[in-house]
């Protein structure tokens, strides 16, 4: 992994090579909520147990189950423009700005702006991220019309709010 453009070893960490959906998507036709861990064997050694980045492994399992959103929780209200300034929050951007804007921020907010422009990228029509420390954040950002934190739609849909 790069952090501040140098290579660096994070030991035992695994990236998303495949995702087999059947078993999770098994546990949703049965009603039930899926709780996965984010370890898998590395497949290209002698299996050696690695640790996969959860919001990484959610935007695989995102794209491999059609997902319709993906929803990021964080500890900050969205993506900042120019963190920590409130007033560069930003509600809605495109992959491609999220891409981007990914090249600059710190390194706890780079996999999970790398895991939003996966999934967008890979079909899934919307990725959120949302401040988790919220009281029903999660609930307002799903039924509600102005959501809260940051959306990332794909390039082609900017502006559009549906």
């Amino acid at each position: 992994m790069q952090v501040g453009g140098e290579e660096v070893d994070l030991g035992l960490v695994g990236e998303v090579e495949q995702v087999n959906p059947a078993a999770l998507q098994d546990i949703l036709d049965a009603g039930r909520i899926p709780v996965v861990s984010t370890i898998a064997p590395d497949l290209d050694g002698d299996g050696q147990v690695l640790n996969i980045n959860a919001d990484t492994a959610a935007a695989a399992i995102a794209v491999a189950l059609g997902a319709t959103k993906l929803i990021v929780l964080t500890d900050v209200e969205g993506v900042y423009l120019d963190f920590p300034d409130p007033e560069s929050l930003l509600s809605q951007m495109t992959v491609s700005e999220a891409a981007e804007l990914a090249q600059k921020v710190d390194a706890g907010m780079i996999p999970k702006l790398e895991a939003c422009v996966e999934a967008v990228r890979g079909g899934v029509p919307q990725a959120h991220m949302i401040d988790g420390r919220v009281p029903h954040s999660l609930l307002l950002e799903v039924f509600t019309s102005e959501g809260v934190g940051t959306m990332i739609v794909p390039d082609d849909e900017e502006g559009d709010q549906s």
